[in-house]
């Protein structure tokens, strides 16, 4: 990474000075003077957009058991009904951002929501396997399009670092929220109708979302920045297809990994070609002009975004990985209801929202690594707890606690990740560092996942079978380890820099985003 960031040292000062200088495109000046009430209004609705994102993927708990049973697919298989989502969602996310950014957000959102509406529509339809897993992805791709895009306008709508900070967390908790609460309306659409109402249920979300924000939102002008052939340069093509091919098999194989083993040709081809196309996507973006990279390499000198991009990977990664593994348990070994385990996993919602203000307060007082810190504290102690829960009579003593306290941990960690990379860097790059951020989760999730699932197998085939809890505990485990080393790397590394809620007076993201570090390159250069 630092060879990258060496080819920058040479620029001019005048394009540092620039660079630092930029303020929020005029442009957007219509959503920063929107009524403090259709303000709200459009929070609200972009929120409803992640809880969507999450519903997709945590409805499906409940739902794989009868849609596996009904088309016919291998338990082994069943795991693409939510992969090919994630996949596809992490993959197209930098684009996504990257295009927030040159065009009309509104617009890029309201595209990914309509393809939302309209391949869970059609997937309510669909009995066959295949199919039903292609369109899973492809709504995946309309999800990707609609996050960047939508913390986009966030950033805009809201330009006091105080506000932006309290709608950031709001907009971040729904991911949290989204989880539990689309736990629990799977388990009721499965049981009282049927599974394809889960789609239409997403499609008819989708379809409040669309109307409410062509709406709501005004359309938004864009200079032409020297017309089209500018715009398609500044998309980087070239790097963006490596980024999005580098994600696509590295989720593919992880995945694959997880199900057949990591010793096969399928598994270990995609995996190195992966790191290949990633490693090439780094390389051209510090070759090509620093203005046509869909990531620009100064995006890694704004203080601490290394660090927080490296954060990212833990909640998602908590998340994603104790829905399977106490679902699992809950209902095929306890024999529990859908209903029964969806309400089990209710403390996840309550530990979600005290800490979102707690985060936004703390934030105001304190500096944002003591925040996240204190997030890592809560969900190591949370996590501890979990490996013990072993039968039915230790949920309260054990799960109980350790989900409360490791979702706050994690909503801390979430919410306070988000804001700081996205109040310490520009607004004009808003999209791509939103896309950064949420590339971190989903791949985090995805990998977590990978892992936890590979020990507990290779554990389970000398310690009980699939119904023993020995190979999920030593996946927790795993869990429990990867927090305290991710806490470590932040302790060392993140610089304790100003809050940037309460940084400035003026209200300007990008005037509060610029740290005494990089005031002192310019005057440097």
């Amino acid at each position: 990474m630092s060879s990258i960031s060496d080819t920058r040292t040479s620029q001019s000062s005048s394009e540092l000075e620039d660079r630092l200088e930029t303020l929020p495109n005029p442009s957007f000046t219509a959503l920063k003077n929107l009524s403090k009430a259709r303000k709200l209004l459009v929070l609200v609705v972009l929120c409803s957009a992640l809880f969507l994102d999450t519903f997709n993927n945590s409805s499906l708990f409940a739902a794989i058991p009868p849609i596996a049973l009904q088309l016919n697919i291998p338990n082994s298989q069943s795991v693409w009904l939510l992969g090919a989502y994630q996949l596809t969602f992490a993959a197209l996310l930098l684009i996504s951002g990257r295009v927030s950014d040159l065009y009309n957000p509104k617009w890029v959102f309201l595209l990914g929501a309509t393809a939302m509406a309209v391949f869970a529509l059609i997937s309510g339809f669909i009995r066959s396997e295949i199919p039903l897993i292609v369109l899973r992805a492809l709504m995946g791709a309309g999800g990707a399009l609609t996050i960047p895009s939508a913390q986009h306008l966030i950033v805009h709508i809201f330009p006091e670092p105080e506000e932006q900070a309290k709608a950031l967390a709001i907009f971040g908790g729904m991911g949290g929220i989204g989880i539990v609460i689309g736990l629990i309306i799977g388990a009721l659409l499965v049981t009282y109708t049927s599974w394809p109402w889960i789609f239409y249920f997403s499609a008819i979300i989708s379809t409040v979302i669309i109307i409410s924000i062509s709406l709501l939102i005004p359309n938004i002008s864009r200079p032409r920045d020297g017309g089209k052939t500018n715009r398609l340069k500044q998309l980087d093509i070239v790097g963006v297809s490596a980024f999005t091919a580098s994600l696509v098999l590295f989720i593919f194989a992880v995945t694959t990994g997880s199900i057949s083993g990591w010793g096969s040709a399928k598994v270990i081809a995609p995996l190195i070609i992966s790191v290949f196309l990633m490693a090439l996507f780094f390389v051209w973006e510090g070759y090509i002009p620093e203005h046509h990279a869909a990531l620009p390499p100064t995006i890694w000198k704004f203080d601490n975004v290394p660090i927080l991009t490296a954060i990212s990977f833990v909640p998602f990664m908590w998340w994603g990985s104790i829905f399977p593994i106490f679902s699992w348990v809950w209902e095929v070994v306890y024999h529990w209801s859908a209903i029964k385990s969806a309400v089990h996993f209710l403390p996840v919602a309550l530990g979600i929202f005290p800490a979102l203000p707690l985060a936004a307060i703390l934030q105001s007082k304190i500096s944002q690594k003591w925040v996240i810190l204190l997030g890592f504290t809560l969900l190591l102690a949370g996590t501890i707890l979990l490996p013990f829960a072993n039968s039915p009579a230790r949920y309260w003593p054990f799960v109980f606690p350790g989900f409360l306290l490791g979702t706050a941990g994690a909503a801390i960690i979430y919410a306070t990740a988000n804001i700081a990379l996205l109040a310490n860097t520009p607004a004009n790059v808003s999209g791509i560092v939103s896309a950064i951020f949420v590339a971190a989760l989903q791949t985090g999730g995805a990998t977590g996942l990978a892992i936890i699932t590979s020990i507990q197998t290779s554990v389970e085939v000398g310690h009980g079978g699939p119904m023993s809890f020995q190979g999920r505990a030593a996946g927790l485990w795993f869990l429990v380890a990867f927090i305290g080393v991710m806490m470590v790397l932040c302790t060392l590394i993140m610089k304790n820099t100003q809050s940037s809620v309460s940084a400035g007076s003026n209200g300007s993201v990008t005037e509060t985003a610029i740290t005494d570090t990089e005031k002192e390159k310019a005057t440097e250069a």
